[in-house]
C-alpha cells in the first residue's frame, strides 16, 4: 500500500525518517510530502534515499500536469499520515486552508487520515489547538497521542512526537480497519442521508424540551461515509460541531422539522442512518408566543407525541427495500430487548443499540459501545472511539447494500 507521509516544521521532523523506515518494514511504499519549514529541520535528500521516491515540496513544481499532482496522489494513497503534525498544520486542515501541497492533498484525498501531533505542552493544551483537534476527530481523523518527557524547549511534559514504532503501528491499525485499503468502497457514488444531534421542542421563546445528545456519533458517520466516496446529506439538530468536510448539512431544530427534512432527502437515498436523538414528546398546540410567566401555582404542560421518523420511513419504503434503513436505540440498561422490537415494528434493516446510562458511552462523550441487531442476529461492539464505531456501522451498511444487489430485484408474478 502507498502511504503519503506529510512532514511539517517541527523538531520531531527528524523522527519522520524512522517513521518511513518502520512503514517500509511493514511492506508499505512511502511518498514524503514536506512543507517548506520541514526542510529547515531535515533534508529532502534523506527522505528520497529512504523512500526511493521523489519528495514533494512544491505545489507548483514545473512539469506537465504538475499543478494537479495532488489530485493524482490523493487517489493513489491508502493513508495520509502527518508526522509531526504541528499546531500550524492542524489549524490549517481543520479550517480548510489549502496553501501548499500537503494541505491541498488533505482536502483532495478520500483516504483515511492519521495525525501524530507534536508541539510544546502549553501549545497542545491551548483551547484553539484543542478545538481544532476536536473538529478533525469529529470528521474521522485519527490521532497518535504525543509522548511525555523532555521537550525541545527544555520543559518536561506532554507534546513530543510519539515513537516511530508506535506511529507505524497506529498506521497499520487504520489501514486494517479501512475498506479502501483493500478494495473500492461500495459507498462510492451512493447517496447516504444521516441524522444527528438532539431536537429541541420549544415551550415558549425561552424554554424548550431537549436531551444531552452532542451529535458526535452522527457527525462521525457522515464524515466516514463522505470519505468512502458517498454523497452525504446530514440533517442536524442543534449542536456545537463543525460540519464534516464534503458533506451537505441541513440544520433543523424540532422533530417536525427533522421529519420533513428526512422525508425529503430520503426519497432518492440508497441508505438512511437515523443517529439523531429525536424528542419523543412536544408541547400540545406548539410553543407559546411569549415567555410563560412564573407563578406560585403548579404549572401543567400537556405533551403529545412527535413524529416517529424511522417508522414513517419504514412504512414509506414498503416492500421495495430501498432505502436501506439503520436506526439507533438509546436505552438505559440492556438495550437489546427494546431494540429487537424496534427492528420489527419499524421495518428497518439494522438497529445500533447502546446503553446511554454508561459514563463512558452514549451521550456527550467521544466513545461508545453498542450492539448491532439485525435479522441475522446480534454483534457486540466493545467500547471504542465513535469514529471507529462509525466505520464499523458503515462496514455493515456496505455489507447490507451488497446483499441487496446480490439478491437482485424481486421477480414479478404473472
Amino acid at each position: 500500500m502507498l502511504i503519503g507521509l506529510g512532514v511539517t516544521g517541527g523538531i520531531g521532523a527528524y523522527k519522520a525518517v524512522e517513521v518511513a523506515r518502520e512503514l517500509q518494514k511493514r511492506g508499505h511504499d512511502v511518498t514524503a510530502i514536506m512543507t517548506q519549514t520541514a526542510r529547515k529541520f531535515v533534508g529532502e535528500v534523506t527522505f528520497e534515499a529512504i523512500t526511493r521516491r521523489r519528495v514533494i515540496t512544491d505545489q507548483f513544481a514545473p512539469g506537465t500536469n504538475a499543478d494537479i499532482e495532488h489530485i493524482a496522489l490523493a487517489t493513489d494513497i491508502s493513508l495520509l499520515l502527518i508526522a509531526p503534525a504541528t499546531a500550524n498544520i492542524i489549524g490549517k486542515i481543520a479550517n480548510g486552508i489549502a496553501d501548499d501541497f500537503l494541505t491541498t492533498l488533505y482536502l483532495a484525498t478520500r483516504a483515511p487520515v492519521l495525525l501524530a501531533p507534536a508541539m510544546n505542552m502549553w501549545m497542545l493544551e491551548h483551547p484553539a489547538v484543542q478545538r481544532n483537534l476536536q473538529t478533525l476527530t469529529s470528521r474521522g481523523v485519527q490521532l497518535v497521542d504525543p509522548g511525555e518527557g523532555f521537550l525541545a524547549c527544555g520543559w518536561i511534559g506532554k507534546g513530543r512526537l510519539a515513537e516511530p514504532v508506535k506511529i507505524a503501528e497506529a498506521a497499520e491499525r487504520v489501514l486494517r480497519g479501512s475498506p479502501r485499503a483493500e478494495s473500492r468502497s461500495l459507498l462510492l457514488g451512493r447517496r447516504i442521508v444521516v441524522s444527528a444531534g438532539p431536537t429541541y421542542e420549544d415551550i415558549d421563546p425561552v424554554r424548550y424540551i431537549g436531551n444531552r445528545s452532542s451529535g458526535r456519533m452522527g457527525y462521525a458517520i457522515a464524515a466516514e461515509a463522505s470519505r468512502r466516496g458517498a454523497h452525504v446529506v446530514l440533517v442536524s439538530g442543534p449542536t456545537k460541531l463543525d460540519a464534516p468536510a464534503g458533506v451537505d448539512v441541513e440544520h433543523v431544530r424540532s422533530a417536525v422539522e427533522m421529519s420533513r427534512a428526512m422525508t425529503q432527502h430520503s426519497r432518492d437515498a440508497d441508505a438512511v442512518i437515523m443517529a439523531a436523538a429525536v424528542a419523543d414528546y412536544m408541547p400540545e398546540g406548539g410553543a407559546a408566543d411569549r415567555k410563560i410567566g412564573k407563578t406560585d401555582q403548579p404549572y401543567t404542560l400537556s405533551l403529545v407525541r412527535t413524529p416517529d421518523i424511522l417508522a414513517e420511513l419504514g412504512r414509506a419504503r414498503g416492500d421495495s427495500g430501498r432505502p436501506l434503513l439503520v436506526g439507533f436505540a438509546a436505552e438505559t440498561g440492556d438495550p437489546r430487548p427494546r431494540a429487537r422490537k424496534k427492528l420489527t415494528a419499524k421495518q428497518v434493516d439494522l438497529i445500533v443499540a447502546n446503553d446511554v446510562s454508561r459514563e463512558d458511552a452514549g451521550f456527550d462523550v467521544d466513545t461508545n459501545a453498542a450492539v448491532f441487531i439485525s435479522a441475522d442476529g446480534e454483534e457486540e461492539q466493545p467500547l471504542q472511539p465513535k469514529t471507529e464505531l462509525a466505520s464499523k456501522i458503515l462496514d455493515r451498511v456496505e455489507s447490507l447494500l451488497q446483499s441487496s444487489v446480490d439478491r437482485g430485484p424481486k421477480s414479478e408474478v404473472r
